[in-house]
């Protein structure tokens, strides 16, 4: 996918320190240990760790990183679903138990494999060398790595990760990731800040190239959105802090931020790696169709976004990020649901252009929108997501004009993006205009007065702003309001509704046998080097029981 990706020689993990201690010192000397600590210009090292953080090839020839994961993330949460019925993901199951259960260990995989002793290194010799602003990058990832991690598995490997000595490792508790997540942001905002010696953007954009091109400013950003986000998790704990939440999207936010995207690019050298994963050319979503959640969202037949006549317009995103039927609307279908018995002619598109009934890749991405081409950007964070955090924390301290005003910001932001990077392949009529963005924003419905305002017009306006990309922030959020949580506090002009209106989780015969009757909360680690090696600590945790993906998160229980 990335340039020099070829160059991951130290995807070491902690699930995979293992040494010969027994080889003979002459097979040592005539075949050089490819994961032995040879230095390497670090130059060359993080090119691949940028990779790992959407998705990259190692050298066995396996696939690690966010995108993969987010396939069946996008399930839980729909985003998509199967075209046909019973799809496990589409149940909220896991592969537990089936041949290939290491599927939807990626993100594990990615983190300690992938990232591992890669930014061991970074970080190492990168001091030696005194370029601080590598130094700092690579903590920068690995914070934003833990958080990716934690947020879907709860318990991780934390303290003793990345040590070579041991062969098993024991799991820490979810809020000790947290404190080392702020702690390493801060460390990376002091190495970023740093001048002289061996910083350089010039030579920091050679690791670079592919994501914020050496701009250490870019990469301040990124760790400012990592706090933001750690302090947002805990919204359903006592000490929730919404003013630190508030300060690090502010931070984020300032001057040249409130129009800063943060977004990963491809070489489209022609090789598989070189592509996202969820364009035609990788040919790996043929099956996913868009569901009726996301449509009724936007063709105003959600409950909290209901047109109130059918001369009111549908939401003018729509055309950018989701896809219409025949009839020229936005319908979907339901988790296990196959057609839904939609008739022909309301069964939306496919991803890349064809039928509801095809799974054929084209032979171009020219019917591809948005995040389904080729080479569409892939955000890892946004000034859009950033005013929406900050409009659930003013919303949270029941400052209404400021959560309010934050929310129109952050729909307003998610326009520009669209508009200014997917407006490709829209057809010329459906292209967002002035006069169609004025109408949306001068709809009631969609922008109430402060005092209407509720958290559920926050967190599915944000879920919009998210699609396709942000599936490990929505399933964070999700899970943060259980599924069906309703708001609390309703009023006469607010009165008590589910947060996410409308959203329904699979029921009945729709949901995995194995869950027990309930939903899906996280993911297990990576079943080949845990449930191989570190048996001992996965019974601690009751990790061998089929229904251990229902274990609710930390950051979810009150």
């Amino acid at each position: 996918m990335k340039k020099n990706l070829k160059n991951i020689f130290y995807t070491v993990s902690a699930l995979s320190l293992l040494t010969l201690a027994s080889c003979e010192k002459k097979l040592d000397e005539s075949f050089a240990n490819p994961n032995a600590q040879v230095k390497q210009p670090i130059e060359t090292l993080l090119p691949g760790v940028i990779a790992n953080m959407v998705v990259s090839a190692s050298a066995n020839g396996s696939f690690y990183g966010t995108q993969r994961d987010l396939q069946y993330i996008g399930k839980f949460i729909q985003y998509w679903a199967t075209n046909t019925t019973l799809n496990r993901q589409d149940q909220m199951g896991d592969w537990f138990g089936t041949s290939t259960p290491d599927l939807m260990g990626d993100i594990w995989a990615m983190h300690y494999y992938g990232h591992g002793q890669n930014i061991e290194r970074i970080i190492e010799w990168g001091t030696e060398e005194k370029k601080w602003d590598y130094v700092g990058v690579a903590q920068a990832i690995r914070a934003w790595g833990w958080l990716t991690l934690t947020d879907v598995t709860d318990d991780v490997i934390l303290y003793e990760a990345f040590n070579p000595g041991q062969l098993v490792f024991k799991y820490d508790p979810q809020s000790e990731v947290y404190k080392v997540i702020k702690s390493l942001c801060m460390q990376a905002l002091e190495n970023l800040s740093k001048t002289g010696d061996g910083v350089s953007q010039a030579n920091l954009a050679l690791g670079d190239a592919y994501f914020n091109d050496g701009d250490v400013e870019k990469w301040k950003r990124f760790v400012y959105a990592v706090m933001a986000r750690t302090y947002h998790r805990t919204t359903n704990k006592t000490d929730y802090k919404a003013d630190s939440v508030i300060y690090w999207a502010n931070k984020y936010l300032e001057g040249t931020g409130a129009t800063t995207n943060l977004r990963v690019t491809w070489s489209n050298a022609g090789a598989s790696g070189t592509y996202s994963w969820y364009c035609p050319f990788r040919g790996n979503i043929g099956t996913f169709r868009q569901t009726k959640f996301i449509a009724d969202l936007m063709m105003g037949d959600n409950s909290r976004f209901l047109r109130t006549n059918i001369a009111d317009t549908i939401d003018p995103r729509a055309w950018y990020i989701i896809r219409e039927n025949p009839n020229g609307t936005f319908k979907g279908t339901r988790p296990n649901k196959g057609t839904d018995g939609l008739a022909t002619a309301d069964q939306p598109a496919n991803f890349w252009g064809g039928t509801f009934a095809s799974t054929a890749v084209p032979s171009s991405d020219a019917g591809s929108r948005y995040i389904f081409k080729n080479k569409a950007l892939w955000p890892i964070t946004t000034a859009s997501e950033m005013h929406f955090l900050k409009s659930e924390a003013y919303y949270k301290k029941a400052d209404k004009p400021n959560a309010l005003a934050s929310y129109i910001a952050a729909i307003n932001s998610n326009f520009d993006h669209l508009i200014a990077s997917y407006e490709e392949s829209v057809p010329a009529a459906n292209k967002i205009t002035t006069a169609k963005r004025n109408t949306f924003f001068d709809n009631t419905t969609n922008v109430p007065p402060s005092a209407a305002l509720t958290l559920s017009h926050i967190m599915l306006q944000k879920y919009i702003a998210m699609y396709g990309w942000g599936g490990v922030e929505t399933w964070v959020d999700i899970r943060r309001f259980h599924y069906t949580d309703n708001e609390s506090g309703a009023t006469a002009t607010s009165p008590e509704q589910q947060v996410y209106a409308d959203f329904a989780p699979p029921t009945g015969t729709d949901l995995w046998s194995g869950n027990n009757s309930k939903w899906i909360y996280r993911q297990r680690p990576r079943y080949n080097s845990e449930y191989l090696y570190n048996i001992a600590e996965l019974n601690r945790l009751g990790a061998f029981a089929s229904d251990y993906i229902t274990k609710p998160c930390w950051f979810s229980e009150r």
